[in-house]
């Protein structure tokens, strides 16, 4: 297993003084949230980003050890960007944006973009489901070339009912990912919102093998893996048994009693399972 974490769960703490903290915690990638790139203040658009802090921070992570994976919360503290409107300029301004997301994480060496981001995504007044998935199909295709070009894959997110009320599993974010007909774009799964889904997530991983790409680590609990009652062990075989090559991003929405004990904690947790499941294969019983 690759681990990562989201970085937005050390708040305004400076890069370079918590990143190689992780690092010593065995952690290997980090995942970032584009407005944790922005020193304060709402909206935010990454066009702004220049390039010396684009280079600045790669170099951070560089520093420390860590790849950086990718982009998530894609459209947070974001204005005037929807998935699933119907209005055609607000599609073709979040088309554009996405293709500017693609562009920095290409240049941070991140290859993945988690979109969740429902505040954005949700039905509108008078939208259908079928009109929705239309019209988010319609914005992804437009940046399709883009990521394309850049390696970079757009990874869709199902979140569960308490988020909104679209794209809440796993068979409709593939389903989304169909119309798209891009190689990248693809799934993104995550054990929190997978609790909610009626088949357990260790079944949803198997059924979704040929989309995944991407995979977050909590717990419904709001906290990380081995905090809650969410038994990683039927997951972590899931995700062996389909060869899954990707990285295990901790998710964490809840920093008690500190994120760095969050870190700790989750990490000597899945290094356990993961060590536990390859003990049982070196020693099958009969």
């Amino acid at each position: 297993m690759k681990y990562a974490f989201c970085n937005e769960m050390f708040g305004d703490e400076p890069f370079e003084k918590v990143w190689p903290d992780v690092r010593k915690l065995g952690y290997t990638g980090v995942e970032i949230a584009p407005f944790t790139l922005f020193a304060g203040g709402e909206p935010v658009d990454v066009r702004e980003i220049s390039a010396n802090r684009r280079t600045e921070v790669k170099q951070q992570a560089a520093d420390a050890g860590l790849e950086v994976i990718g982009l998530h919360w894609l459209l947070a503290k974001t204005s005037g960007f929807y998935l699933t409107s119907p209005e055609k300029a607000v599609q073709r301004a979040t088309a554009e944006y996405f293709k500017a997301l693609a562009q920095l994480c290409a240049d941070l060496g991140g290859k993945v973009m988690v979109l969740g981001s429902p505040p954005h995504r949700n039905l509108l007044p008078g939208v259908g489901y079928d009109e929705a998935e239309s019209y988010a199909a319609e914005v992804l295709r437009a940046a399709m070339p883009t990521c394309e070009d850049l390696g970079v894959t757009i990874a869709l997110e199902p979140l569960g009912p308490a988020e909104g009320d679209f794209m809440l599993t796993a068979e409709t974010a593939i389903d989304l990912a169909k119309l798209v007909d891009s190689p990248s774009c693809q799934l993104h799964l995550d054990v929190k919102a997978m609790s909610t889904e009626p088949n357990s997530p260790d079944v949803i991983i198997r059924e979704s093998s040929d989309w995944l790409v991407h995979f977050h680590a909590n717990d419904p609990n709001l906290l990380g893996p081995g905090m809650g009652d969410v038994e990683y062990g039927p997951i972590f075989e899931a995700l062996r048994d389909i060869n899954y090559a990707g990285w295990v991003s901790l998710e964490a929405f809840k920093y008690e009693p500190s994120p760095q004990e969050i870190a700790k904690q989750s990490i000597e947790y899945m290094q356990e399972i993961t060590k536990a499941i390859e003990y049982a294969e070196d020693h099958p019983t009969n």
